[in-house]
Order: structure tokens, then C-alpha cells, then sequence
């Protein structure tokens, strides 16, 4: 790998997000992301799981793709995705979409479970993911197990519930609301996830217009979801 590409990345890294292997970068610039550079360790690999995964794609990625070998990869990135590719991407939190439901994590801890909502947002099509807390959602942890799907939905942060948008109705999950299956949740709802532990905090819980419960078997104690 020649010093100019390293240099060029580490200047990057400051004004970009770290897309980790090729799904990331698949579904990155499947929805549009604006990809600063990207590196394989093998090259040929790489293109080739392009054309298997991603046809769509072959001719995008085989003008972004640069060869640095396993070791220059290394060098670049702490913790190698087994797929050999990594890029660096320039950040799009936007406001979430009109008209679909947008899903709000409160306080969230766990990057890999944050990650796994918004990979589950955007496949179900959903407005957004709004975090509320210090929690980054642009981490590249949450990226990583989003498989670079930010980019397919919004996704933000917010410093509290009371800076939660304003024109959409909050339902928040906690198991003293209301069963989910007695009611018809709008589509521009905001529905609210707290810890697995901790549960929702007093102030997203003050904030929601209706507690709903989500119905679960006597014996089993929580449902993993923002941890």
C-alpha cells in the first residue's frame, strides 16, 4: 500500500464513516451514499463478490476499488471484515419520512443491537430511527451491524425526548400499556423502545401519548431489543 493512499484515508477519517466489508459498502451505495474511498485487501475477491451479490453494482464498485493487500488493510482498519473491503463515507442523518413510522431507541447502550433496528427499519421500509442519549448512531459498530443501511432510512440522534419531532404521535413500549393487538397505531407514529433492563426513562415515558404492551409468554422476562 503507498503512503499517498494512506494518507488519503487517514485524512478521510475525520470527515467520514467507516463502512466495514462489502455489504456495507453494497448497500451504501445502493442508497445513494457518497463514498470517499474504498479498499480491498484482494482485489479480484472483492470484485468478485460484487458479481455474485451485487451485479448491479460491478461497475460502480471496480472504479472505487483500490488494492492495499491483507496487511495494508490492517494497517487502515483496527478489526478486518472477513470479506476484505472497507470504505469511508461521507455521513447523511436526515429527518425521518413523512407518512411511515419512525422507530425511537431510548437510551440506548448496545451498538450492535442499535445497528440491528436500523437494519431492521430499513428493510421494513420505516420513516427512521431516531436515538435518544449520547449514543452515536453513526458509530461504526452501529454501522457495522446495520450492514451500511443508514443510508436507506434516517437516522439521528436527539439529546432528549423533548427535542423528539413534535408533529407525531408517540406510543411507547412498556409492558403496563395497552396490548398491542387492541389497537391501530398511525402510520406516522413514533413508537418508543426502551433498555432491556432499564426500560423507557421517566421522561420519554412522561412524553408518550399512549403505553402499549407487547404480549409475551409467563416465565420470559424481557425481549432483547435496545440494550
Amino acid at each position: 500500500m503507498s503512503d499517498e493512499i494512506a494518507g488519503r484515508w487517514r485524512r478521510l477519517a475525520d470527515e467520514t464513516v467507516l463502512l466495514d466489508g462489502f455489504h456495507a459498502l453494497k448497500h451504501a451505495l445502493r442508497f445513494g451514499a457518497d463514498v470517499r474511498s474504498a479498499v480491498a485487501a484482494d482485489r479480484g475477491a472483492a470484485l468478485g463478490l460484487a458479481r455474485e451479490l451485487a451485479p448491479d453494482l460491478v461497475e460502480t464498485v471496480d472504479a472505487l476499488l483500490v488494492e492495499v493487500g491483507p496487511e495494508g488493510l490492517a494497517t487502515l482498519v483496527s478489526r478486518p471484515h472477513p470479506t476484505g473491503v472497507a470504505a469511508l463515507a461521507t455521513p447523511a442523518p436526515r429527518e425521518p419520512a413523512p407518512g411511515a413510522p419512525v422507530v425511537v431507541l431510548d437510551q440506548p447502550r448496545h451498538l450492535g443491537n442499535v445497528g440491528a433496528v436500523i437494519r431492521l427499519a430499513a428493510g421494513m421500509d420505516a420513516g427512521g430511527v431516531l436515538t435518544v442519549g449520547t449514543v452515536d448512531p453513526w458509530h461504526p459498530n452501529v454501522l457495522r451491524a446495520a450492514a451500511g443501511l443508514h443510508y436507506a432510512t434516517a437516522v439521528t440522534r436527539r439529546d432528549s425526548a423533548a427535542s423528539l419531532p413534535g408533529d407525531r404521535p408517540l406510543y411507547a413500549l412498556d409492558p403496563a400499556g395497552v396490548d398491542i393487538r387492541r389497537l391501530r397505531i398511525p402510520d406516522d407514529a413514533m413508537l418508543a423502545f426502551g433498555s432491556e433492563r432499564g426500560g423507557l426513562s421517566a421522561e420519554v415515558r412522561g412524553r408518550a401519548e399512549v403505553l402499549v404492551s407487547l404480549p409475551m409468554r409467563a416465565g420470559v422476562s424481557s425481549y432483547n431489543l435496545a440494550t
